[in-house]
């Protein structure tokens, strides 16, 4: 079979999905270079395909330059082609960054939180999805059972995250039916970003091979089991030394973690407008789903917005420290993970710069993407963070959604997200 070698550069955009443009391979020395050709509205694509509105039109030209820290060039050797891509960041034709880059939020949010403390921010992702080649078992959740019947995909799955140059952290059997877990180990803000968008890659490939799908819905079946995404961060000054810990302060956080936290919980109402970006969203966010309805924090509780996690006495004294960290629990991959992390760190960094505490009353959450995108209307932060420009752009496509799927039952709209995710 005569074949030629191509290379995908793309981004994870507003809708969460990696779009972009694939190439000969033996253009990429100049593609690094000038990149590939994108244009302003492809932003507006919804998660469903239609662009349904626009500030843009149909005029301007953008191009999607990849960056080579976020290359993947992995070869599943079973015949296929190889999964290489990578991920870059949306310019103007002159090289200047776009307004409207998804990376480029993340790094202005880095930014922000850099300039009101100095510190730095390692963050993990946990990721739920369901596996479509295992039955559905009752009773299963945890299990060797669950965990042996999903046979060698888990192999596959972290063998390729390795080999896309990520640390896999850990595999599991999650409690709903047919649902897994992947981690990774923590990074830098944008690498760590990259490396969700490469796991979750990674897994629809492995899938993919094996003629099943791997399923990130935020509520794959009405009435089901939902997937969240978990972001684990922690705060280091520039030596990198940890500094999310004090033992003496509330819920054991040193005072510049508890202020980011409280900057987090601050915004969060709106912020669900960003991570929790789709009308099956709020089918995951309600009582008893084990996930958030209020904007609160907790030790150990996976119920909490925020989870302040454990630290496990058999570490040494410094091990201890650099264990230590929150869970951001109110997120889904509907949501890119720049969009996602990016917004969290931005509301951090507020509460560290305006000095804020722990709130001693939870206010509650949204329970629709259109009630989320009122309050992110009406946040002159959240306005300051994005800009005017894409502030606009990502209302205008979020409302767009939420009007397309408003009149479907619930059973359909989740087989339409789930179709999608």
């Amino acid at each position: 079979m005569l074949r030629e070698d191509l290379t995908f550069v793309g981004t994870c955009d507003i809708a969460g999905l990696v779009r972009g443009k694939g190439f000969p391979s033996t253009e990429l020395p100049t593609r690094r270079k000038l990149g590939i050709g994108w244009t302003h509205s492809n932003l507006m694509q919804t998660c469903f395909g239609p662009i349904l509105d626009t500030p843009f039109g149909t005029a301007g030209d953008l191009m999607i330059v990849p960056d080579p820290t976020a290359e993947v060039d992995v070869d599943f050797r079973d015949g296929s082609a190889r999964e290489h891509f990578i991920l870059g960041d949306i310019c103007n034709t002159d090289g200047s960054p776009w307004e409207c880059c998804v990376r480029g939020f993340l790094r202005r949010a880095i930014t922000a939180l850099r300039e009101a403390s100095g510190l730095e921010l390692l963050a993990a992702f946990e990721q739920e999805f369901v596996y479509t080649g295992v039955e559905d078992v009752p009773g299963h959740a945890y299990s060797l059972n669950a965990f042996r019947r999903q046979g060698v995909f888990g192999e596959m799955v972290m063998a390729a995250i390795r080999g896309a140059s990520v640390h896999p952290d850990s595999f599991l059997a999650e409690y709903g039916p047919r649902q897994y877990e992947m981690t990774v180990a923590p990074d830098a803000a944008l690498p760590a970003a990259d490396a969700a968008v490469i796991s979750r890659e990674m897994a629809r490939g492995a899938a993919f091979r094996l003629e099943n799908r791997a399923i990130f819905s935020p509520m794959p079946v009405a009435g089901g089991a939902g997937n969240g995404v978990h972001i684990h961060f922690s705060l280091h000054d520039a030596s990198g030394a940890p500094l999310t810990s004090d033992p003496s302060g509330p819920l054991g956080l040193s005072a510049v973690a508890g202020q980011f936290a409280a900057g987090v919980l601050h915004h969060l109402p709106a912020l669900c407008a960003v991570t929790a970006p789709s009308p099956v969203s709020y089918l995951r966010l309600i009582p008893d789903r084990w996930a958030p309805t209020v904007a609160d924090i907790k030790p150990q509780d996976r119920g909490a917005a925020l989870r302040v996690c454990p630290i496990f006495d058999a570490a040494g004294e410094e091990q201890r420290q650099a264990q230590f960290n929150i869970e951001f629990r109110v997120c889904d991959a509907a949501a890119s993970p720049y969009m996602a992390l990016g917004a969290m760190i931005f509301a951090g960094a507020d509460g560290i710069a305006r000095e804020l505490k722990l709130p001693e009353t939870e206010a509650r959450l949204p329970t629709s993407l259109s009630a989320a995108l009122d309050l992110m209307d009406a946040s002159d932060a959240m306005k300051s963070w994005f800009g005017p420009v894409f502030f606009e752009a990502y209302m205008r496509h979020k409302r767009s959604e939420a009007v397309y799927v408003a009149d479907l039952p619930e059973e359909e709209l989740c087989g339409r997200y789930a179709e999608v995710y």
